[in-house]
């Protein structure tokens, strides 16, 4: 589906273009210092892939398990099942396959290497909370998600990423990289290098990983306002959402906190610091978002 079927944005195209652009250029830096200490990482880069690899083709497994989620027929949750099946084919998406998630936590996800083999779950206690024009709001949102193919996304941007982080993790198994001593043929020396070099491009490609998060959130967003031509409603649900999480105690948080990334509102800190890490934007900026795209749709 074309991103112009959701209205186009050219500034928040434009960030997630800078963000992708200055992860490429730290991944070439990154390959560029490898290369010119002689580090052999072609075993690591494999192991990498494959690992992204599972990640990709079975994601919706994995984050179904850890959000505690079970698949529901149609005979289950007709309900669901039919509105999640309008919007979808609204939205020319084939029909997903739907979820459950047994807890009081009101959120949602959405995953899938791509709308041909994707998941949308929902909470008992979205349910319980909000009404339908949220409900289809929120269920919209996490369809662009889908359409947008963000796990796809998410997965090709983090390859380098990993990469550097299994090479922080392992080198400090080495002897003469944990212990800080340089060797006699001064390879300890080089290891140290790439040990530091790995760690920078780890930190950095986290945080530029997470600014994508966030813009793909406004995305998907944008997505969900113009396909139910109702920004409002799903302002009203994110503020409910995020008002009732804020509520709920720790204890069942914890229950689906493995799952934060996924859901339309984390479940996770939201100080200062958090935000900067943080994989979704602030309910205040999403808010904001929501209110031009309500003047944008009743400009003549």
């Amino acid at each position: 589906m074309r991103a112009t079927r959701f209205g186009s944005d050219s500034g928040l195209g434009f960030r997630m273009g800078l963000v992708l652009f200055f992860l490429a250029a730290t991944y070439l830096a990154f390959l560029v210092v490898l290369t010119a200490l002689g580090a052999d990482f072609i075993t690591l880069a494999v192991f990498a892939a494959a690992m992204l690899g599972l990640q990709y083709f079975f994601s919706d497994r994995l984050v179904l398990m850890a959000a505690g989620a079970r698949e529901v027929t149609p005979e289950q949750a007709p309900e669901l099942h039919a509105r999640i099946g309008r919007l979808a084919a609204g939205m020319d998406l084939p029909m997903p396959r739907v979820a459950l998630i047994e807890t009081d936590v009101p959120n949602a996800l959405a995953t899938g290497r791509g709308p041909g083999a994707s998941v949308v779950a929902v909470t008992t206690g979205l349910l319980e909370r909000i009404d339908d024009a949220e409900l289809d709001a929120v269920l919209a949102h996490e369809l662009a998600h889908i359409a947008n193919r963000d796990v796809m996304v998410m997965t090709i941007a983090s390859f380098f990423s990993t990469v550097a982080f299994f090479l922080v993790r392992w080198l400090v198994y080495v002897p003469s990289v944990g212990s800080g001593r340089r060797g006699k043929d001064g390879s300890g020396g080089a290891l140290m290098a790439v040990w530091l070099i790995s760690l920078l491009v780890w930190a950095i490609s986290s945080l530029l990983l997470r600014a994508l998060s966030r813009y793909r959130e406004l995305a998907a967003d944008r997505g969900a306002a113009f396909t139910t031509g109702s920004p409002a409603s799903l302002a009203a649900a994110l503020t409910k959402i995020s008002g009732a999480v804020a509520r709920i105690p720790q204890r069942d948080l914890r229950e689906v906190e493995a799952a934060s990334a996924f859901f339309i509102i984390p479940v996770t800190s939201r100080e200062f610091w958090a935000t900067l890490v943080s994989t979704h934007p602030s309910l205040e900026q999403r808010l904001r978002q929501l209110e031009r795209i309500q003047a944008e749709m009743e400009r003549p």
